[in-house]
């Protein structure tokens, strides 16, 4: 299953705080990521705890909100996997940067900064679930 749609129209293109969920040895983690909603998958870079987790358990959840007058809140659970190709994860870093620093912001980190922190991580939705606030 990819995102669908209407889940889609809500979570691409506004840089909106994401919680990844991920659990090893029956203990949740819970952390905010960077995401990308893009070609039907969520795209985020991370390391340390979060990627050990996903590495160990690639089952992982996302919620992703709203706040407002017109408030909602998106849950997305799936299958999280790393992606090592490079094309791939320069591609979807420059998308990334721009969605939350937006252009020229993006490509000063970029140049400033070079490469991402951390490692891709491409998330196969199976579910997804809209709750208006």
């Amino acid at each position: 299953m990819t995102v669908p749609p209407a889940v889609d129209e809500r979570i691409t293109g506004e840089p909106l705080s994401a919680f990844l969920g991920t659990a090893t040895d029956d203990r949740p983690h819970v952390a905010p990521v960077w995401y990308l909603s893009y070609d039907g998958f969520i795209w985020f870079f991370t390391g340390g705890r979060k990627l050990a987790n996903v590495e160990a358990n690639p089952r992982v959840a996302l919620a992703i909100e709203q706040r407002g007058e017109d408030g909602w809140l998106v849950t997305l659970r799936g299958t999280a996997t790393t992606v090592e190709d490079e094309a791939t994860r320069d591609e979807l870093a420059d998308r990334l940067f721009v969605q939350y620093l937006g252009d020229p912001d993006a490509e000063t980190f970029r140049a400033e900064s070079g490469e991402p922190t951390g490692t891709l991580v491409r998330v196969d939705v199976g579910s997804a679930d809209v709750r208006e606030q």
